[in-house]
């Protein structure tokens, strides 16, 4: 007789189909798994498909990204360039403001020095080793830029000339420089020293002289009959 173990039931044996001889249930598992796996790799799907327009799209906002701040860096670049030009040109134009002032303030000194010189020729006095000296100096001044102005029978302009005397006179039409005190100087637009003269305006009432002549010469013809012939 054979004993049986008592809570253990026997399994009964399950026949295998036919033409798998000794195959496992978790074999066929195994077998479909691989062949999933294998079609995924030899022809790509939908989900490969995806995955590189995802990867595109990435890579056109980063591209973008990148170019908007190469468009604010160039930007910024150009307005410092910009603000350094300006600051040269006003660093240069000051510059040269300094130059031309500290220029006038030393010769503005000079300028008695100069009224002397000029006195000096005016009455013979300018001889000798003075007069080597002093047409130095005159040169040195003007290379630095000292021009004289003034003269006898030019206009007057306020902006100019300081009138010290005025008087009347029938030989000017306009308002008239007729006498140079003391010359003026300017260095380039720059008026050092205005010039000092004497002015002379027309007499009030009076007429011209050349007019009023041939006035009395065409009177005197009408009462002579005419000119008379040689």
């Amino acid at each position: 007789m054979t004993e049986e173990t008592p809570g253990f039931e026997q399994e009964p044996d399950v026949p295998a189909e036919p033409g798998e001889p000794g195959e496992r249930p978790g074999d066929a598992v195994r077998d479909s798994k691989a062949a999933e796996e294998a079609a995924e790799e030899t022809a790509p799907g939908e989900s490969g498909v995806s995955g590189d327009a995802g990867q595109g799209t990435a890579l056109t906002a980063q591209l973008d990204q990148t170019r908007t701040a190469l468009n604010e860096r160039t930007q910024d670049l150009q307005r410092l360039q910009a603000e350094f030009s300006n600051y040269r040109r006003r660093v240069e134009r000051d510059r040269v403001a300094v130059k031309e002032i500290a220029i006038a303030n030393v010769l503005t000194e000079l300028l008695p020095v100069l009224d002397d010189i000029g006195r000096a020729r005016d009455h013979g006095e300018l001889v000798g080793g003075f007069k080597s000296v002093a047409e130095s100096l005159e040169t040195v001044v003007a290379k630095m830029g000292l021009q004289q102005f003034g003269k006898e029978g030019e206009a007057f302009d306020p902006t100019v000339h300081e009138a010290l005397m005025h008087s009347y006179s029938p030989d000017v039409t306009e308002t008239t420089c007729v006498q140079i005190l003391q010359p003026g100087y300017r260095i380039g637009e720059r008026t050092v020293r205005p010039a000092r003269v004497g002015v002379a305006e027309p007499q009030p009432g009076a007429q011209p002289a050349k007019g009023g002549d041939q006035q009395a010469e065409t009177a005197a013809d009408e009462e002579s009959g005419g000119p008379e012939q040689g």
